[in-house]
């Protein structure tokens, strides 16, 4: 039997998005997987992954920040610290870049870690992530998260296979009321106009409004901004759901109305049909739902995607193409002549890399170089046949470093 580690300390989103990874491992034979993740997220990851033996901890919520924080986790830690340590794993796949992530990392023979590792009291980055730190200059083109994680693994599970494919269930629509950052969310009176549209064009039973309980009081506004005969239909559930409640809801839906969010991405695994809407750092090539059947809204203007933790100097024009009236006509009709601008709609779907998406209204620009980047990336994953012909230059150079090439070793996910 081989125990493999995953050390996942984000949060709700980003827990989902292990899935690749993690489906991965457990496909292996005679394999074991193991996961580090929050402990406020543990209930969650028993009914996601029931087939994961789980090590939760405190990686957030302390109410401390920079070294008193890390102290503080430590010490809270301790117990679970001192059983990982005596485990032994073939791999540990540690995925954050943080300090409780490298002082994790420091219970392990670094030879057996992959993504962040700790050594003679140095951090050490693995060659992926690296890579990825420096495709991060190429945004626009990036690669699903989802595939990112699960490219650690050579073997990774073929995309179909992560997610099923997207079938409305009967259980009415479900609307997440906002993200963690308020900027890449739809105001709520925009919101609930598009979510009387799309009610009404879908012939809904019900509406159930969701979200934590900060966003009750949106919810609330939701409803007085919707037509009479849905208001009373919908039901505000923000901050009443437990993880349990929250995938019976979601796993019953006809579709799922949503920002960027945990939630989409809970939609996604249990094969429910997500309408994204993303804006200003969201974008969807980098976090949008994985599997098929799934539509993305995804806001276009020369700025995008930009930093969550810099000020928007540009009066949040991407949300202009959402405002505008025509855009609730373009989502009954979804005929292009009926599409603002500012606006690209894409459908995902699936390449040899992994999750993309294709437009069927808009004109996605950078498709061109997303393809080279995309064809590159996977040589480099799978030694595939490359189409020379089409690769940059500019790729190699900026993607690879000549101490990648300095040393030729396993790497630690490797199967022989």
């Amino acid at each position: 039997m081989k125990n493999y580690l995953v050390i996942q300390l984000a949060r709700f989103g980003d827990l989902i998005q292990t899935k690749r990874l993690l489906g991965t491992l457990a496909a292996r034979p005679e394999s074991t997987v193991h996961l580090c993740l929050d402990a406020s997220l543990a209930p969650l990851a028993r009914l996601v992954y029931p087939y994961a033996v789980l090590y939760p901890i405190t990686a957030h919520g302390t109410g401390l920040s920079g070294e008193e924080a890390t102290l503080k986790m430590l010490l809270n830690n301790r117990r679970v610290f001192a059983e990982l340590a005596e485990m032994d794993f073939e791999t540990v796949y540690n995925l954050n870049f943080s300090g409780l992530n490298f002082r994790l990392a420091a219970l392990f023979d670094p030879m057996r870690v992959e993504g962040y590792a700790w050594h003679n009291g140095q951090e050490i980055t693995g060659r992926w992530p690296s890579m990825a730190m420096r495709w991060s200059g190429f945004r626009r083109l990036s690669m699903n998260l989802v595939d990112f994680w699960g490219a650690y693994c050579p073997d990774m599970l073929p995309a179909p296979k992560v997610n099923p494919d997207a079938t409305p269930k009967g259980g009415g629509i479900g609307v997440v009321l906002a993200g963690r950052e308020s900027r890449r969310s739809l105001p709520a009176p925009l919101l609930a106009q598009i979510t009387a549209t799309l009610a009404g064009s879908r012939k809904a039973r019900s509406i159930k409004l969701l979200g934590g309980k900060a966003e009750h009081a949106a919810g609330q506004t939701v409803i007085k901004e919707l037509p009479a005969n849905l208001q009373s239909m919908t039901e505000n559930l923000a901050g009443k759901t437990d993880w349990q409640r929250l995938v019976e809801i979601v796993g019953a839906l006809d579709l799922l109305i949503t920002p960027d969010t945990g939630t989409m991405h809970l939609a996604a695994h249990l094969g429910t049909p997500v309408a994204a809407f993303f804006l200003s750092s969201a974008w969807c090539f980098e976090t949008g739902p994985y599997g098929l059947g799934h539509t993305v809204y995804q806001g276009v203007t020369e700025c995008l995607p930009c930093l969550e933790t810099a000020p928007c100097r540009e009066n949040l024009k991407c949300l202009n193409g959402f405002a505008d009236q025509g855009f609730r006509r373009f989502l009954v009709t979804g005929k292009a002549e009926h599409a603002p601008k500012g606006i690209l709609a894409l459908h995902s779907a699936f390449d040899d890399l992994g999750q993309t998406y294709a437009p069927f209204v808009g004109t996605d620009a950078d498709a061109p170089r997303r393809s080279v980047l995309r064809d590159f990336l996977l040589h480099h994953l799978t030694g595939a046949e490359p189409r020379f012909d089409r690769l940059e230059q500019a790729f190699a150079e900026q993607l690879y470093r000549e101490k990648d090439w300095m040393t030729v070793e396993k790497p630690a996910g490797t199967q022989e």
